[in-house]
């Protein structure tokens, strides 16, 4: 399938506004649910998966703080930038 010119802007478009939103947010603070779903998915031994869902059955589990680094943001928003450009520069779909 080969993308034509209203793809690659909205591609540029949310993949800028991603970048823009990682940029403005400095941490993502997880729910309970996906804390417990990250913690049940990325446990290294038993013990600690023992650990981990004898205290998310309690309900004690501390929800996950995720902090994007800098770079990622401003990675998004140059790769968006270039994929706006690059459509603006194509021909039009029909034409």
């Amino acid at each position: 399938m080969e993308l034509n010119r209203n793809q690659y802007f909205f591609l540029g478009i949310i993949i800028l506004l991603m970048g823009m939103q990682l940029r403005m947010v400095s941490a993502f603070v997880l729910t309970q649910d996906a804390t417990r779903f990250l913690a049940e998915r990325t446990r290294s031994s038993e013990t600690e998966g023992t650990l981990v869902s004898f205290s998310s059955d309690l309900g004690a589990l501390p929800q996950k703080v995720i902090h994007p680094p800098e770079w990622l943001g401003w990675c998004l928003m140059s790769v968006g930038a270039v994929l706006i450009l690059h459509s603006l520069a194509m021909k039009k779909p029909g034409g």
